[in-house]
């Protein structure tokens, strides 16, 4: 049965890719646009635009109350917006979406390898485990959508971990590989954080989009679930980029170099941490059966393809 979708971050990466999917499933999806730029590029996609900003808690509520589920997939920061949609949508049991990342357990460890890794239960509210102070208010944030559960939500927290393929949306790319790709072209060196022994899980977006459907369609109320299957260092990712693009041998950064080309926080929490998570849950209770398990493989066949996927 075709359901109509508000998707906030319907012209980004996630956004875009899950939104691509639910089109074509024939489901009706509603997108947040910015500017009537964004506006007619989403209407082109078959997306029917709103106007409007997270910080426009009026048309986020509008837009909630008239959807029949809810995806949030623009910002994992913004808890302006967590609280208009959440708000909107108490009590009436319809499914919410919220699109955080393992960025959450990130270090700062400037590019050292760690062992430790991250279950879903170890980073449940009831359980000890504290995020850096820099991850914090994410967490906060998260821990706020599962408690719209008890207000009669079907909340549910997707925990993705590096995404890497190219999206079927606007957004043709995500975060972390494209930036080390961009660096690389601009100064024909391929550069990873310190030793780059740190480690990251990884997760193909198209085993993203595969879960955030399972998400909408049966995940009960209060739900987190991490997205990842496989991991690699960023030594590993940087050396698999520098052979697809023929520049060699990839080269350490030092930390401060970094933070000056990327900023502060994706230099040491995006690029230089260790997150490290594994995730049973969507296995377990929605049937995800993600499909693709190598980053570096991708790399090495994909990175330099024009088409999605």
């Amino acid at each position: 049965m075709a359901v109509r979708i508000f998707i906030t971050g319907a012209s980004g990466y996630i956004g875009g890719s899950v939104s691509a999917r639910l089109l074509q499933a024939r489901h009706e999806v509603i997108g947040l646009a910015r500017t009537e730029d964004r506006a007619k590029a989403l209407r082109a996609g078959g997306i029917t635009p709103v106007l409007g900003t997270l910080d426009d808690h009026e048309v986020l509520a509008r837009a909630a109350h008239e959807a029949d589920a809810v995806i949030n997939a623009a910002d994992s920061d913004h808890r302006g917006a967590v609280e208009a949609l959440t708000d909107a949508l108490a009590g009436t049991g319809k499914p919410f979406l919220h699109a955080s990342g393992s960025s959450i357990v990130g270090d700062d460890a400037r590019g050292e390898a760690a062992e430790q890794t991250f279950t879903e239960a170890a980073v449940s509210p009831a359980g000890p485990w504290r995020p850096a102070p820099d991850k914090a208010p994410r967490v906060a944030i998260d821990r706020l959508v599962l408690a719209a559960a008890e207000r009669g939500v079907r909340s549910t927290v997707l925990c993705s971990s590096l995404i890497y393929g190219h999206g079927y949306g606007i957004a043709r790319d995500s975060v972390q590989l494209p930036r080390l790709v961009d660096q690389a072209r601009k100064s024909g060196v391929v550069r990873y954080i310190g030793t780059g022994g740190n480690i990251w899980s990884t997760v193909h977006i198209d085993d993203v989009v595969d879960l955030y459907v399972l998400a909408l369609e049966s995940a009960p109320p209060g739900s987190f679930y991490f997205a990842e299957n496989g991991e690699a260092s960023f030594a590993a990712m940087a050396q698999a980029i520098a052979d697809t693009l023929g520049l060699g041998t990839a080269q350490p950064w030092d930390i401060d170099a970094a933070i000056q080309e990327w900023g502060y926080e994706p230099a040491v929490y995006a690029l230089g941490s260790n997150s490290r998570v594994r995730g049973t849950r969507a296995r377990d209770q929605l049937g995800w059966k993600p499909a693709h398990d190598s980053v570096t493989d991708w790399i090495r066949r994909r990175l330099t393809v024009s088409e999605p996927g």
